[in-house]
């Protein structure tokens, strides 16, 4: 009985030892399953945080952030030092080494080249190497503030206001722009320390490192750009309040000199209304409206130089320096304005008077319609000297005043003389009656030039308080001389300094009609006489029978 029952134990214990088998195995292969699962899932936990850092990474890319790019060089600095303190390393060792192979002496000198171009490129690197984003944080540099003492200056003020503020929100935005990078960072980071909890194997461990120290400058850089932010702002605001309270004063200051201006021109204009109503005489008007309007800007320009310019030392340099300049490079116009006061105070000229100059060559005859600063403008009549020489008239001539240094002006109508003697020569023959043709000439002259002749007279009577006049005489003059085709009768007149050649047709036909009238008198001219001749030989050259 114990038998059975031991041997019934035996085999149960037995059974149940391999079922305990069966499921032990059982359980290790769930647990393996379980495993590789979990691995899967890690891995594909890690696949989709890559795929969000991948993400993270073109953002930042596509920004192309001078920040990163900053940093890039600052990195490249980096790996370029240590690959140049491992060359130079190397290099000591090499060339300690007194037995050397020739594949050592060739490895030596091309570490020496590559030495050569690494410290280049070092030098060129080496702010990166310290600071990478030195330059990045330092603020626009704001250059000496000028001080704005007249209107010009305030467009400068406002010009360079706008550019400090355009220079203070770039910086801002490069601010903006790096609170951006380093959220981008600080997700990387997250994500970089979700894949460190699950990666066994660690492989992105030394990633995170590396952006957690770039996480680390930029954050040291951006804590740095605030406190610079906020004092470069402060130091901005005083410095437009400054500008803006100096430009609001030259605006004041503008306006107060604006007022004095249209004052002094509206006391100038009143006193061109005074002399237009009590000076009837249109060149005594005319002179007085130049001078007017002269001293008005010259007055002008005085209250500006004396109102922007505070030391009257620079106003005596200024002119001295501006003189000097003129006198040489500007000579022609400095003349003509000497030449300007000349005519204008010396009164040798007015406007209305008829001139002749000669130019280049050309003489020109007429009114002066207008005697600006820099010249007179003269418009051409028809008179003798345009019918005998330019046979043209009507233009406008403008004369530099500084002629009247270098040229000779004749004036035909200076202080009030209105007249001109003018002349007609007419020739007689010999034979002729030269008395009676001189009588003649002279009756018909005094006819057509007595209006003229009286005038002359008085005119000449008020002369004489200013000039020293010998010959008075005014009535016409009637010359006689021997010329080769016979007795050449000269009459001279006194006629209107405008319309000479009117006078003169009406003269000429006069005397003309009157010698043709006399039977004693015959005008000379030149003739010439035909002699014509037949020829001697009454027979033909030829035969008329002969055969030519």
């Amino acid at each position: 009985m114990k038998k059975i029952f031991f041997y019934l134990l035996l085999a149960s214990s037995l059974l149940y030892s391999e079922s305990v088998r069966s499921a032990a195995k059982v359980t290790e292969q769930e647990l393996e399953q379980i495993r590789i699962a979990e691995e899967n899932i890690i891995k594909e936990k890690i696949s989709q945080y890559v795929i969000e850092l991948r993400d993270i990474e073109e953002k930042i890319a596509k920004k192309d952030s001078v920040w990163m790019r900053s940093y890039a060089s600052y990195l490249t600095s980096l790996e370029v030092r240590d690959s140049l303190d491992k060359i130079v390393e190397r290099i000591n060792y090499l060339q300690k080494k007194r037995d050397k192979t020739l594949s050592e002496t060739d490895e030596l000198n091309a570490l020496i080249a590559r030495e050569k171009i690494l410290t280049s490129q070092i030098e060129k690197l080496k702010k990166k190497d310290s600071s990478p984003f030195s330059i990045l944080l330092t603020p626009p540099n704001i250059d000496e503030i000028p001080s704005i003492t007249n209107p010009i200056d305030v467009f400068i003020g406002i010009s360079l206001i706008k550019t400090l503020d355009k220079g203070f929100s770039d910086y801002v935005l490069k601010k903006d722009e790096l609170n951006q990078l380093i959220a981008l960072l600080r997700t990387e980071i997250h994500i970089y320390t979700q894949i460190e909890a699950i990666d066994t194997e660690h492989k992105y461990k030394e990633q995170l490192e590396l952006k957690i120290k770039q996480l680390e400058r930029f954050e040291s850089a951006l804590d740095t750009m605030r406190v610079t932010a906020d004092v470069y702002k402060k130091r901005l605001e005083i410095i437009e309040t400054n500008i803006n309270k100096e430009i609001e004063s030259q605006i004041v200051k503008f306006v107060k000199i604006g007022v004095i201006i249209l004052v002094v021109f509206i006391i100038f204009f009143l006193l061109k209304l005074f002399v237009k109503k009590y000076i009837k005489d249109n060149e005594r008007f005319y002179m007085a409206n130049k001078i007017i309007t002269f001293i008005n800007f010259t007055l002008i320009i005085l209250i500006l130089f004396f109102s922007y310019i505070e030391n009257v030392s620079y106003l005596v340099t200024i002119l001295g320096f501006a003189s000097a300049g003129i006198a040489i490079a500007m000579k022609d116009w400095f003349m003509s304005i000497l030449g300007w006061l000349v005519i204008v105070f010396g009164g040798s000229i007015h406007v209305g008077d008829r001139i002749r100059i000669d130019m280049d060559g050309t003489t020109f005859v007429g009114d002066v319609m207008d005697i600006s600063l820099l010249r007179m403008t003269l418009l051409e009549d028809v008179t003798l000297t345009t019918v005998l020489q330019n046979r043209r008239a009507g233009r406008i001539i403008f004369i530099p005043n500084n002629y009247v240094f270098t040229r000779m002006i004749a004036n035909y109508t200076h202080s009030s003389l209105k007249t001109v003697w003018d002349g007609i020569d007419i020739t007689i023959t010999y034979d002729s009656n030269h008395k009676k043709a001189i009588h003649l000439a002279k009756e018909i002259t005094k006819k057509f030039s007595k209006g003229y002749t009286d005038i002359t007279r008085k005119q000449l009577n008020k002369l004489r308080s200013d000039y020293s006049l010998k010959n008075s005489n005014v009535e016409p003059r009637i010359f006689s001389f021997i010329a080769p085709n016979g007795i050449n009768i000269s009459a001279w007149y006194l006629t209107n300094a405008y319309a000479t050649l009117t006078l003169r047709s009406t003269i000429s036909t006069e005397i003309v009609d009157a010698f043709m009238a006399e039977d004693d008198i015959t005008i000379a001219y030149p003739t010439q006489m035909l002699h014509l001749e037949q020829s001697a030989k009454k027979t033909p050259p030829f035969a008329t029978n002969e055969a030519v």
